[in-house]
């Protein structure tokens, strides 16, 4: 009996041991992939909160003639969250009918992260905030009565209603190798226009907005990866002062500058910051999609990612 046992654990390692294993996915271009210019992409699952709780960016304002004007505690609760019932100004609601709520946002910091930021997101469209999901359970007044049945964060007094509208799935894609120095391609491009919450610093499971949509062919499901210049560093107030500090060793002979520094010691060479390569910083999929705009999640980030990165369409498989 041990001998039949035996000889079944070494028939089974045999035969383990002849299945080829799955080779690594080949960098672009026939380049050696390594740790440090090709890490594996270990994507993030966004769950149902990230899909619904998102927020977006619309061209167009949205109606405002429904929303929400109080709820069973008025005047003492102004915040509801899941389980309590709220007031709803309007017409045109159905018993049982479902109802997103959002919220118009406004940032009440004017310091601009990157410069034009203001410009970008006024021409790009209004933020909006997804607050909740509720359900109409009384129609027999003047006033519908709901229940608040999810909630991404509290619903207050005077938040835009829209009919609920399911989320399209996400087909997520394999561990891959993510190209950090991949040069500009010709795909689809653009920019992050903000994140949500006005965050200017963001990394893996952050919302961010592009100033893309499905005018440009952008869809749910799709894969862009966030991108960095050390040309943008140059713009940035704080950034910028490394490039007129000091770099050289006291022992050092070439001490070469980093132009455009102010700084006139130099017995080296002069490096350009425009010849340094981009770097990509981080791999965004889409969540949610509008004509000019989409919403993404951030599900791999190498570094942070930040307001005013460009992105670029990734054909990950």
């Amino acid at each position: 009996m041990k001998k039949t046992g035996l000889l079944l654990v070494m028939l089974a390692t045999a035969v383990w041991a002849q299945t080829p294993a799955e080779a690594p996915a080949a960098a672009p271009d026939g380049a050696q992939p390594t740790i440090v210019s090709f890490p594996t992409e270990q994507v993030t699952t966004p769950t149902y909160s990230d899909l619904y709780c998102a927020g977006f960016i619309s061209k167009q304002m949205l109606p405002d003639s429904r929303f929400v004007a109080g709820g069973l505690d008025t005047p003492n609760t102004t915040k509801y969250v899941r389980g309590d019932i709220v007031y709803l100004q309007g017409t045109g609601y159905n018993l049982g009918g479902q109802y997103q709520v959002l919220r118009a946002l406004r940032d009440l910091n004017r310091y601009e992260s990157y410069p034009g930021e203001s410009a970008l997101l006024r021409q790009t469209g209004q933020p909006y905030a997804e607050i909740a999901r509720i359900r109409v359970i009384d129609t027999r007044h003047k006033i519908a009565i709901a229940q608040v049945e999810y909630s991404c964060d509290s619903v207050i007094p005077g938040d835009t209603l829209v009919p609920f509208a399911e989320k399209q799935t996400i087909q997520y894609h394999r561990p891959v190798r993510f190209d950090r120095f991949q040069p500009v391609g010709k795909e689809l491009s653009g920019r992050i226009v903000m994140a949500k919450d006005f965050d200017t610093v963001v990394g893996t499971g952050q919302k961010v907005y592009i100033n893309l949509g499905a005018n440009q062919g952008v869809k749910v499901g799709e894969y862009f990866r966030a991108t960095r210049s050390y040309e943008a560093d140059l713009k940035d107030p704080v950034d910028s002062l490394s490039f007129n500090a000091n770099m050289e060793d006291d022992s050092q002979m070439m001490t070469p500058v980093m132009e455009p520094s102010i700084l006139t010691k130099a017995s080296g060479p002069v490096v350009h910051v425009s010849d340094l390569p981009r770097r990509a910083v981080g791999e965004i999929v889409i969540i949610g999609v509008t004509p000019t705009t989409a919403t993404g999640m951030i599900v791999f980030a190498q570094e942070d990612v930040h307001a005013g990165d460009d992105v670029e369409l990734d054909q990950v498989q």
